[in-house]
């Protein structure tokens, strides 16, 4: 018999070289029918794998994010068979789960593929499906491997095989096709009920431009058909919300091919909202305490060599600027930590100075593929809202906690409710990619962890996530598409002030090294900025959208009182303008709905006699008539209602 640990803490008892299937259906017959894959020892297994050691046993259905991998890295199977039959000749890379699906690359030689071809695709696909292959893994030698896909002509699988050695080569069986494979698999094709072929791209093998373009098929799947009907939904309405379509709507931000890929424009309305973003967090640092300071956007190479900047951004940063001057060379800075490094250094502190908390709207710079570029949540220059705290061992804990106090406030205040603290930590296996002694990392890690149990957050824990020198307590905010997004992030960091030599004088007289916290709660502001219109679908809250107000004088005959009222809101810190065009009023208001304006105030010869203005909600329709004051002090209301104090 071995000894079965179940997530809840049970323990039971079973034949030794029973599945995880057995023990599901010991569980429960009707959780065995949904239970599509699992983990044991924390390694993923199929369902049918024999067990014949005492261990952990995680089983996953498609509700569980390990069960989605599992259902669509078995679909990319089921696509790649589909396309053999329907292509024959066709070279077959690789197939792997994605957050929403699959793809698969391929070289399909002298055969397009184009959205046409998608229905009969997928019509092949779930005629395969519904035979109820089992997929079944086999251990192969490496000779084996290589003699099959050396046959095949399929260069691809050779390279990747010549890279494996004897005892961890796999293939898995389904049906009349074989993959290459490492596992993870649903019990049968039978369990993919839907499937939808969504987009096809060109994708270079293993992403290097200088090897073969391939072509990369997109497609989800799932166990109903009612589940992929209501995901297509969603997706039309995510395309509705995508924030380059309503960035280009509401003309906040443009990109110019002659300015460079990844190298946003922010135009005026664009440029106004992220100054009040600013504005916003400005007034609430300064309340807790930080100081402003400004930083150029290049510095000499050895400051990035000194904080181990280079090494680890250095493929993926700009080339170094070379000056006149021989062997003198400076980069664009891909973080603003080295610089508030040398900020710090600028003057010594007693412990009794610290913490020394400062913040800036600091553009940097990295080299992102072009294939990579996305709108403005992959760019190439972006603004990140950095601090850098300096403070006493002592401290952290307060001074963490404070940070994410801050965070949870900007998110009140702009409606990210729905979200989820991660623990980010080191490899546990895989130290080489850290700066720093497994002592500082120790003590960052139980940092973090300390103040989010304190804070009551709920966290998980991620390993393999932190930064390259330190942990990070990263917030994963879920839109109001359900989409998750990673955005404000606070790192604990005792590496940086070695590298920097960082000191204060202690109570003891004797020089001691600083704690530094790394916080940025929108993260960057392109990013922060591109989730929070899809978020909101491009009706940001009163306090910070770009009008507030729109003014529509129903003929030109009252454009003066419409005036009037203009300078009566601006006064008031209003925003407003008016619509002045020479259009009946009917339009004026369907275009003001159109750009999401908030209110619109309607004003003609009553309104002018009694000093009044007739309101609507965008959204909502009329909303009745008030005096020009009894309005202001309806929207300054509605304002503050809006925006948290923090």
């Amino acid at each position: 018999m071995i000894k079965i640990t179940l997530p809840d803490g049970t323990i039971k008892d079973f034949k030794k070289g029973c599945t995880p299937i057995d023990v599901a259906k010991n569980i429960s017959e009707g959780f065995a029918r949904n239970v599509i894959s699992a983990q044991f020892n924390k390694t993923t297994v199929e369902t049918t794998t024999p067990l014949t050691e005492d261990g952990t046993l995680i089983l996953y259905t498609f509700n569980d994010a390990e069960g989605k991998k599992a259902f669509w890295h078995s679909s990319a199977h089921v696509l790649a068979q589909a396309i053999q039959h329907m292509y024959p000749g066709v070279k077959l890379t690789i197939g792997p789960a994605i957050d929403n699906g699959f793809y698969y690359d391929i070289d399909f030689g002298e055969n397009i593929v184009s959205e046409k071809d998608f229905p009969a695709i997928e019509k092949k696909f779930l005629e395969l499906a519904r035979g109820k292959h089992e997929f079944k893994m086999r251990e192969v030698s490496k000779a084996d491997a290589l003699a099959k896909y050396k046959e095949e002509g399929n260069q691809y699988k050779v390279e990747l095989i010549e890279n494996l050695t004897d005892g961890e080569i796999t293939f898995c069986d389904h049906s009349d096709f074989t993959d290459l494979c490492r596992g993870g698999h649903i019990p049968n094709t039978g369990i993919i009920k839907a499937i939808k072929v969504t987009s096809a791209a060109g994708a270079y093998w293993r992403g290097d431009e200088k090897n073969n373009q391939l072509t990369r098929i997109y497609g989800v799947s799932f166990p109903k058909q009612k589940m992929l009907t209501e995901y297509l939904e969603l997706l039309e309405e995510a395309k509705q919300r995508d924030h380059r379509k309503l960035g280009k709507e509401l003309e906040l931000f443009a990109f110019s091919s002659k300015v460079g890929q990844g190298l946003p424009l922010w135009l005026p309305k664009g440029a106004a909202l992220r100054e009040r973003l600013e504005n916003f967090l400005k007034k609430a640092q300064k309340k807790a305490g930080y100081d402003m300071v400004i930083t150029p956007h290049i510095g000499q190479k050895e400051l990035y060599v000194t904080s181990g900047h280079y090494a680890k951004y250095g493929e993926d940063s700009f080339q170094p600027i070379n000056t006149p001057k021989e062997g003198e060379e400076f980069l664009l800075k891909p973080m603003n930590c080295p610089h508030h490094c040398e900020i710090y250094n600028n003057k010594p502190y007693s412990y009794k100075d610290l913490p020394k908390r400062f913040a800036e709207f600091g553009t940097v710079y990295r080299y992102e593929q072009s294939g990579e570029l996305h709108g403005l949540t992959r760019v190439r220059g972006f603004t990140q809202d950095d601090a850098h705290i300096f403070c006493t061992p002592d401290q952290l804990d307060e001074e963490f906690k404070s940070v994410i106090d801050l965070v949870l406030y900007v998110f009140k205040s702009l409606s990210f409710d729905n979200f989820t603290a991660q623990v980010s930590l080191r490899d546990k296996d895989n130290k080489e990619k850290y700066i720093g002694s497994d002592e500082n990392w120790e003590k960052a890690e139980n940092a973090i962890i300390n103040a989010t149990k304190e804070k009551g957050l709920d966290y998980v824990i991620e390993y393999g996530e932190a930064a390259f020198y330190g942990p990070k307590l990263d917030f994963m905010v879920k839109d109001a598409l359900g989409r998750s997004w990673q955005l404000g992030t606070i790192q604990v960091d005792y590496n940086l002030p070695e590298r920097f030599e960082l000191s204060y004088k202690g109570s003891d007289n004797q020089l001691h090294r600083p704690v530094m916290i790394h916080r940025a709660p929108f993260g960057s502001m392109e990013r922060f900025i591109a989730v929070l219109l899809e978020h909101t679908g491009g009706k940001f809250p009163l306090w910070l959208t770009p009008e507030q107000v729109i003014i529509l004088p129903i003929s030109e005959k009252y454009q003066k009182y419409a005036e009037k009222v203009l300078h009566l809101l601006e006064n008031s810190e209003i925003r407003a303008l008016i619509d002045d065009r020479s259009e009946k009023t009917g339009r004026k208001i369907r275009d003001a709905e159109l750009n999401k304006i908030p209110f619109m105030i309607i004003v003609g010869e009553q309104e002018e006699n009694d000093g009044t203005v007739s309101v609507r909600k965008q959204g909502e329709g009329d909303i009745g008539t008030l005096s020009n004051d009894e309005f202001i002090s309806f929207i300054k209301k509605e304002i503050n209602s809006t925006l948290e104090q923090f």
